[in-house]
């Protein structure tokens, strides 16, 4: 059984660190990496870039709102026109520091409100689809499944990789339970073990209701601003390999 644990990364931004990237870096396969709009900057980009290159984690854009006092999780409001030159050009800034190393960036997985916007707009969704695809058409589109960032990047021609995202709540119809409500962030380690047994095991997760939800995927999200997120590393590593499995960069 092979699993890619995949983790956002690089989201301080200066001198200003929101979670261990050093302690995260050796235990995950792929990383979505901050691209300096909702956190992140040059030189923690090439930080991160040169750390995964010596780890041989994949890694990819993870575009968000500008919006740092927010940590790009709240709305604004800007056209789709800002929105496809703002995913432009984050893409375009990491892929500019992985080639100075010798790196591909692999994927793309957005960030927060930007994802949510355009999982709210079918219109827009495909819009920034397309703008991945005339970027690269190799880049791999990370989501939830069944929903319209998915079906936007399938009319692009994009390959998508669906995520199980292990430090959230889901609902019965497969949406996240919002932030701010009980329980919508899992940051416990023995409820995280629960959580990534079952997922192993079964193919998917116990919503918040209590009803099973089917989750098709071999790739686990880790967010690395979730309190402890590098202790849930460890967790959801050992786990792994207690089940016979290995974490491995995605194909």
């Amino acid at each position: 059984m092979k699993i890619d644990l995949n983790a956002d990364i690089g989201e301080g931004f200066g001198r200003w660190r929101i979670a261990d990237d050093d302690a995260l870096m050796p235990l995950i396969s792929s990383a979505n990496i901050a691209c300096g709009y909702h956190a992140g900057d040059h030189l923690i980009m090439d930080r991160m870039v040169r750390a995964a290159k010596a780890h041989h984690v994949s890694i990819g854009a993870h575009p968000g709102l500008p919006d740092l006092m927010g940590f790009g999780r709240r709305d604004m409001a800007v056209s789709a026109e800002e929105m496809e030159a703002m995913l432009a050009y984050q893409i375009g800034a990491l892929k500019g520091i992985a080639t100075r190393h010798g790196v591909r960036v692999e994927h793309v997985s957005y960030h927060a409100a930007f994802g949510t916007m355009a999982n709210s707009d079918q219109d827009l969704a495909d819009r920034l689809a397309r703008v991945i695809a005339g970027l690269d058409s190799s880049l791999v589109m990370l989501c939830m499944a069944g929903h319209p960032i998915e079906k936007a990047a399938q009319k692009a021609g994009l390959r998508v990789r669906h995520l199980f995202l292990a430090d959230r709540a889901y609902r019965a119809d497969g949406t996240l339970v919002p932030r701010g409500q009980p329980g919508a962030v899992i940051h416990e380690p023995e409820l995280m073990r629960e959580r990534i047994g079952y997922f192993l095991k079964q193919g998917g997760v116990i919503t918040q209701d209590g009803t099973a939800l089917p989750i098709k995927t071999r790739s686990i999200l880790l967010h690395s601003d979730t309190p402890g997120s590098d202790v849930l590393a460890r967790t959801i590593a050992s786990q792994i390999m207690e089940a016979g499995g290995q974490i491995l960069r995605p194909d």
